[in-house]
């Protein structure tokens, strides 16, 4: 996205790409139907980037989703809505994105050099002199854009080497740490499998301190696996355990599940109450067979220390509030999560703050700029890290070939 807006303000540009095709990352994205950015309203849109969001305002008061929607269309790529305001091709093909990309570089003449990666990035008198490849040879420039990722999904290339290159500037580079990241946890049910595999729809899930106050919640999908817990709900909340857990004073993380967000306590126990009586003689299994998936039904019962084969009539109205009670509230601990590299967002990067906001070029080197996951900037799933990537991207890029320009 920076080659084609510096290429298409008339700037010679020189893409240099280590890995062996262009948008390796972009072709996975989304499922590998690439989800291009999300269409709902800015304010929105900031909210669901809960690292450094805000810092995009005047950026996107240059360039936003919905450019991004018409840059695409332009190209011929029709785009459809799906739910949560996720965009996507409507041909359901990432190689329809990338490949309009690249007929792009073509279209304004970018050189692009693949299978070629980059040793170092030379400065010289307060600003950018040339970039040295692995292979020894030297380009000058006036102007470099990095974008080179973060540190998650290292076979695209995101290993983390814009890092160095930005501290030799003088960037500060915050904390790294994996975000949108599955959580691991060594509770016995997750060490015994108990209910791996098992997926639950549309709960709510909380982290929660420990003085018991909710820090964020999730309502989403969530699976549980042979090392803890993923799924949407979970990488939405991974950030905030990953966050907690650093602090260092605690070595576990308490989380909740509601399987029942719609209703409250009291009247999920009515609703219980209300199912008994109309079959008192069936076995409670069978009472409340079909209100979640049948293995955490199993699972909640043995937590209240109830017989999935008793009749409803001879239970306990104590263990029923205690079983209404797990249903609204089941609690248990994470400890972790995988690594940043299993991760699909890198937390931290080049602080925002030694950044340009409308130009996304430095404020320490002259003609150095920054665009994508190597700033410290990231967002949830569901296409809002892509659109802060092509927006910095498209502004890197302009902002770039202008600086160059009135160099000349």
């Amino acid at each position: 996205m920076a080659a084609i807006a510096a290429g298409e303000k008339g700037a010679k540009v020189l893409l240099i790409e280590k890995g062996d095709k262009l948008g390796r990352k972009l072709a996975i994205s989304g499922g590998g139907r690439c989800n291009v950015t999300n269409n709902l309203p800015i304010d929105e849109i900031i909210k669901h980037i809960p690292g450094n969001g805000r810092f995009l305002y005047s950026a996107f008061s240059v360039f936003n989703n919905q450019d991004i929607i018409a840059f695409f269309e332009n190209l011929g790529v029709a785009l459809k809505e799906e739910d949560h305001g996720r965009m996507f091709p409507a041909s359901n093909q990432s190689a329809s994105v990338v490949n309009a990309m690249i007929d792009q570089l073509s279209r304004y003449r970018v050189k692009v050099m693949q299978n070629t990666a980059v040793k170092d990035v030379m400065y010289k008198d307060g600003h950018v002199h040339s970039v040295i490849l692995k292979d020894g040879q030297e380009f000058e420039s006036d102007a470099v854009i990095i974008a080179v990722g973060g540190k998650s999904v290292p076979r695209t290339g995101s290993t983390g080497d814009g890092y160095a290159w930005a501290q030799k500037a003088g960037h500060t580079i915050t904390d790294l740490y994996p975000t949108e990241v599955p959580l691991t946890s060594d509770e016995p049910f997750i060490r015994t499998k108990t209910l791996q595999g098992l997926s639950l729809r549309d709960v709510e899930l909380s982290v929660v301190n420990p003085k018991g106050k909710t820090i964020i919640a999730h309502r989403m999908d969530m699976i549980f696996t042979h090392f803890g817990i993923s799924g949407p709900a979970v990488l939405r909340c991974s950030q905030f355990v990953v966050k907690e857990l650093k602090k260092g004073k605690q070595k576990n993380v308490t989380m909740k599940i509601d399987h029942f967000p719609d209703i409250n306590q009291e009247q999920l126990f009515q609703l219980f109450i209300k199912k008994i009586k109309e079959d008192p003689k069936k076995a409670i299994k069978n009472i409340f067979k079909g209100l979640m998936p049948e293995r955490y039904l199993q699972f909640l019962f043995k937590k209240a220390e109830m017989d999935e084969n008793e009749q409803g009539a001879s239970l306990s109205h104590d263990k029923l509030r205690t079983f209404a009670g797990l249903c609204k509230g089941f609690t248990f601990t994470v400890n972790g999560s995988l690594s940043i590299e299993k991760a699909f967002v890198t937390g931290g990067g080049v602080s925002v703050k030694e950044i340009q906001p409308k130009e996304m070029g430095s404020k320490l080197m002259q003609g150095l700029y920054f665009c994508g996951e190597i700033l410290d900037i990231h967002g949830y799933t569901g296409g809002y890290n892509i659109t802060s990537a092509l927006v910095t991207g498209r502004l890197a890029g302009v902002n770039a070939a202008a600086y160059s320009r009135n160099l000349k």
